[in-house]
């Protein structure tokens, strides 16, 4: 007589991994919460910019611009964005740390031996949550903030870098949420974890800067803070010239290229080491 051991369809996987992220009160409070305090800050900096150009007197006859102003800027607050990197990166970190720290992860190997597949499924959820929530995070940051300055030249999707800064915004939440996975995979500590979230997404690219030299500024080009930013800037409005620029296509390469090392390095780590 022979036997055939039930193997579960990836779909199945999906599902139970949709029902853990949920089951945790907390995902609902940190996604919610997170997005709302994103989305404050860049409505709080458009307000303050509005009254602000508001009350600038006229300027003289003879003098075409006094001051420039980025509307698209204001929608993409860097502090409002690294708050939200932190937040999609820690959901995704304790989507592996929790399950090691609960020992529910015994239950789920045992269950289902394909320790690749269950991995699989968990980034894919956490990815596409969290790119919703970037969507929506996006989305709302620019139809508020340039509904607030439409009296001072607030811009539309359809205007030059509109479009790009929030597709890049979008996508910067799921990015991280991968990276958040592929350290709680690695640290399996949620304080270590955390701590190793901010350095690699957040202290990484500040120590990475300046043009003294080109090896040091290519690395700090390579960090998805860095990548995001230079997807958020306005090609209407020109900053000083940098000694070595990036480009808009090496920077959409590493928002590509992140998650993709990030998952890899997940289903390594879960699938290598011991429970």
């Amino acid at each position: 007589m022979t036997t055939t051991a039930h193997r579960a369809r990836f779909a199945d996987l999906l599902a139970a991994e949709w029902i853990k992220l949920w089951s945790l009160r907390s995902t609902f409070w940190v996604l919610g919460g997170g997005a709302l305090t994103v989305i404050g800050i860049n409505a709080n900096s458009a307000w303050s910019n509005a009254r602000r150009l508001a009350d600038l007197p006229p300027p003289p006859a003879d003098v075409d611009e006094v001051f420039l102003f980025d509307p698209l800027g204001t929608a993409f607050v860097d502090p409002a964005w690294q708050l939200l990197m932190v937040v999609a990166a820690t959901v995704g970190a304790l989507s592996v740390v929790g399950e090691y720290a609960s020992g529910l992860i015994r239950t789920t190997f045992t269950a289902v031996p394909d320790r690749r597949a269950v991995v699989a499924a968990k980034a894919s959820v956490v990815a596409a949550v969290l790119c919703v929530l970037g969507a929506v995070v996006a989305g709302v940051s620019f139809g508020v903030t340039q509904a607030l300055l439409r009296d001072e030249g607030g811009l539309s999707v359809g205007d030059p870098g509109a479009l790009r800064a929030v597709a890049a915004s979008a996508l910067l939440a799921p990015v991280c949420a991968l990276v958040g996975m592929a350290l709680g995979a690695l640290v399996r500590h949620a304080a270590g974890t955390v701590v190793a979230v901010v350095g690699v997404l957040l202290l990484l690219p500040a120590l990475f800067q300046g043009d003294t030299y080109q090896w040091v500024k290519e690395i700090g080009d390579a960090m998805p803070l860095s990548a995001w930013e230079r997807l958020v800037e306005n090609p209407a409005r020109s900053g000083p010239v940098e000694k070595y620029p990036v480009s808009v296509t090496e920077a959409w390469t590493v928002l590509a290229a992140w998650p993709l090392v990030a998952a890899a390095v997940a289903v390594f780590a879960v699938d290598r080491r011991d429970v």
